[in-house]
């Protein structure tokens, strides 16, 4: 099989389903914005030495592979077929924060991105997380999407925020403080 069909030279994509849609769709925007972040969740694991992150971020790589074959699914009765994401895998999510949270020291202040590059990789997955979930919100607005999926992506864009200062912490790098009117 080849990589490359030659199908999408005119701009369009196919989706899970029949039919073509423009690869500037809010649809490909969306699903896109999600391989980009699972992309990213890669490049973190290669930097998870410790494999503090391990198993678990395998799963989250896993879940968002689920998330972007739902986006990428627009017939219902095919959809309804897909592993999807829900309530469970969200609540897993909430529980690790949680976990987490419980060790670092109350926030203050908002903090500067940065620290290890483990911590540093972490803030700008969620950063990729919280643009993903735009898109997913600007899809709705014209489409169905699911409200599992944008609470999935909110919920995952907190643990990566919570996992880049337990991450710092668990280094020994202290984060920085953003000081309005410094700079």
């Amino acid at each position: 099989m080849k990589i490359y069909t030659r199908t999408g030279d005119d701009g369009s994509t196919g989706l899970l389903g029949p039919g073509r849609v423009s690869k500037a769709s809010a649809r490909v925007e969306a699903y896109g914005s999600v391989d980009e972040l699972n992309a990213v969740l890669g490049a973190v694991s290669t930097l998870d030495g410790e494999r503090w992150l391990q198993p678990d971020l395998g799963a989250i790589q896993s879940q968002l592979f689920n998330v972007g074959a739902e986006l990428a699914t627009p017939a219902t009765e095919m959809r309804d077929r897909l592993e999807r994401v829900g309530e469970r895998e969200i609540a897993e999510l909430e529980r690790w924060i949680d976990r987490l949270d419980q060790d670092l020291p109350r926030l203050t202040n908002f903090i500067l991105p940065g620290g290890t590059a483990l911590a540093s990789a972490l803030h700008l997955a969620r950063t990729v997380c919280r643009r993903a979930e735009r898109r997913l919100v600007a899809l709705g607005e014209s489409e169905m999407v699911g409200s599992d999926l944008i609470r999935y992506l909110n919920r995952l864009g907190d643990l990566l925020f919570v996992l880049a200062r337990w991450c710092n912490q668990r280094s020994g790098v202290r984060e920085t403080e953003w000081i309005s009117g410094a700079g």
